[in-house]
C-alpha cells in the first residue's frame, strides 16, 4: 500500500544543483536555467505538494519540465525582443572558473537542449539529474523500455552533434564528454559542471 507523504519545502534545496543542471539542459541557457529553477520553485511552493510512491526529485523534475513547457508556449505568443547590449567594465575574477570549461559545458548543454523532447527528457533524468531508470520511467509516465531506448539514441546524437560541431569550427573535439562519459578533468563544480552519468541503475 502506497502512502502519502507531503513534500518537504525544506529540503528542495538539496536539489538545486541537479535540477539547475536539468534546467540548462532543456534552455540550453545557463540565464535561462536560472529563471526555469525559480519559477518551478515558486510552483510548487504556492501549495503543499502530496507525493504517492515517488521520489522528491523525480516530482521535481516533473514540475520543471512542465514549467519549461509552459514558458515556451508562452514566449511563443509573445513579440520577440532583442535586449540592448550593456557597456561594462570588465573586472577579472580569479575565482571564476575558466573561460574553455564554461565553453565545454554550453556546448554540451547547447547540444543536449536540441534535442527531441522525448530523447531530451530521458537523458536528462538518467544522465544529468541522476535517476534510476525506475524513477525516469515513472517522472515521466513511460515505460522503462522506452527511456532506455530513448536515452542510448539521445547519447548517440549529442555525441554527433558535439563532433560535428567541432569539425565545422576546424577545433578539436571538445574534450567535454558526451552524457553516459566522464567530465572533463579540472572542470568547475555546481551548476557549470557538465552532466555526467550519475544514474542508478535499476
Amino acid at each position: 500500500m502506497n502512502v502519502e507523504r507531503q513534500l518537504d519545502p525544506d529540503a528542495l534545496g538539496d536539489h538545486i544543483d541537479r535540477l539547475y543542471r536539468a534546467a540548462w539542459s532543456l534552455c540550453g541557457s545557463r540565464e535561462e536555467a536560472e529563471d526555469l529553477v525559480q519559477e518551478t520553485f515558486e510552483r510548487v511552493l504556492r501549495k503543499p505538494r502530496f507525493l504517492r510512491s515517488e521520489d522528491d526529485l523525480g516530482y521535481l523534475l516533473r514540475v520543471l519540465r512542465n514549467t519549461f513547457f509552459s514558458q515556451r508556449r508562452s514566449a511563443g505568443r509573445r513579440p520577440q525582443t532583442t535586449p540592448l547590449p550593456d557597456d561594462l567594465d570588465l573586472i577579472e575574477d580569479r575565482t571564476a572558473p575558466a573561460a574553455d570549461s564554461r565553453l565545454q559545458s554550453a556546448e554540451l548543454y547547447a547540444a543536449i537542449s536540441r534535442l527531441p523532447d522525448d530523447f531530451r527528457d530521458a537523458l536528462v533524468a538518467i544522465d544529468v539529474v541522476g535517476l534510476s531508470y525506475r524513477e525516469a520511467a515513472k517522472a515521466l509516465r513511460v515505460r522503462e523500455a522506452t527511456i532506455t531506448t530513448r536515452l542510448h539514441r539521445a547519447r548517440q546524437r549529442v555525441a554527433a552533434d558535439l563532433v560535428s560541431d567541432s569539425a565545422a569550427s576546424g577545433a578539436p573535439s571538445p574534450s567535454g564528454s558526451p552524457p553516459g562519459g566522464n567530465p572533463p578533468s579540472g572542470s568547475p563544480p555546481g551548476p557549470s559542471t557538465p552532466p555526467t552519468s550519475a544514474a542508478r541503475r535499476p
